[in-house]
């Protein structure tokens, strides 16, 4: 895995971008909408990118839902894909914007994982894991963590 994502977002056939309200039903709302995006884009349902994005997109919406919540405020969901051509592979990436700046999370390479029984923290783990590159990047006001996924056809 790759210890970051492209600084700025790399040029995109294919753009989603919705907010949700900063509570657990946005963010539930956040990973379906997010799932059924990517079947509409031709990655079916219940295939290993749609399951691995929506980990993905379910741990960064919880985190923006809870430890970036501001009240009154919205978080962002923004998802980019752009398919393959003849000289390189495909990729997904998936973008969770909040606005609280202050509360910023452990970047790649800094994630520490929780004890065992702790019966949490372990969703930037998740992300580290499963993500080929990911960051967490500046905002105003806020941040954003984004994740990148390789698409292989």
């Amino acid at each position: 895995m790759e210890a970051s994502v492209t600084p700025h977002r790399p040029r995109t056939e294919r753009l989603f971008v919705q907010r949700f309200s900063s509570t657990p039903r946005g963010a539930r709302l956040a990973r379906r909408l997010a799932v059924h995006q990517l079947h509409v884009w031709g990655i079916p349902y219940r295939s290993d990118v749609s399951d691995t994005a929506a980990l993905l997109v379910a741990e960064l919406a919880a985190n923006a839902a809870t430890h970036g919540r501001v009240p009154g405020r919205d978080f962002e969901l923004l998802l980019g894909m752009d398919a393959a051509g003849p000289e390189r592979i495909g990729r997904l990436r998936i973008e969770v914007t909040d606005t609280r700046g202050e509360c910023r999370p452990p970047g790649p390479g800094e994630v520490v994982k929780p004890p065992p029984g702790s019966g949490g923290g372990h969703g930037l783990v998740l992300v580290e894991a499963l993500a080929d590159r990911w960051a967490v990047l500046e905002r105003v006001p806020g941040k954003t963590v984004a994740v990148e996924l390789d698409l292989l056809y």
